[in-house]
């Protein structure tokens, strides 16, 4: 990758911290720029105009052009290597896992961190709070899959690390801050010790 590569980011974002984490395990440096997501920072006409018309991150950057998407962005970075599998039936099966994590998820478990760590309970509508209790039956019933895949195997597809489980452990691993108890899913417990024992791992803080 000659061109320069940007990350339009929230640094917190489970979606954002994808793409740095695939970034950092290829070794494929990113340049970084920060928007305050809580203070509209992604909604301005300028941000609107030349990054995203979705008002939306990550976005990541190359060169001139621009990807949105954290799993689009992912699947940029890694294309070549062996985060996405060669297998035909295994590729296919990664993309299921990355289909999974933003339709049954990143919507219930990402969106109650953030209402839970980031707008507060008393700052929600009373359309919000009353989506509550079935975004977190929905979350435990992901996590639940999730952990009974993982009974019998290390990896979501094929028999090594791929962009499903980097997919899924953006929001996985701080689930525990929308009060998901990870020890209840011993399995997901084990994936998530592997995945921080992979070289070059870095943290969502980092």
């Amino acid at each position: 990758m000659n061109e320069t590569l940007i990350l339009h980011e929230y640094a917190q974002s489970g979606n954002c911290y994808k793409v740095r984490l695939t970034a950092a395990l290829l070794g494929v440096p990113i340049e970084r720029r920060e928007y305050d997501i809580l203070k509209g920072e992604t909604r301005t006409p300028e941000f609107l105009a030349s990054v995203n018309s979705n008002g939306r991150i990550p976005v990541l950057q190359i060169g001139d052009r621009f990807i949105p998407e954290s799993n689009a962005a992912c699947y940029y970075l890694a294309t070549g290597s062996s985060l996405i599998p060669a297998d035909r039936f295994d590729h296919a099966d990664m993309l299921r896992w990355m289909f999974f994590e933003q339709y049954n998820h990143e919507p219930n478990i990402a969106t109650l961190r953030f209402w839970k760590g980031w707008v507060g309970f008393d700052n929600l509508s009373d359309v919000q709070r009353m989506q509550i209790p079935a975004k977190e039956a929905a979350g435990r019933a992901a996590l639940e899959l999730m952990d009974e895949h993982l009974t019998e195997r290390d990896w979501f597809a094929g028999d090594q690390l791929s962009l499903a489980d980097i997919a899924l452990f953006a929001y996985t691993h701080v689930a525990e801050d929308a009060d998901f108890a990870l020890a209840d899913y011993p399995g997901i417990a084990a994936w998530i010790e592997r995945i921080r024992a992979v070289p070059n791992y870095i943290s969502i803080d980092a």
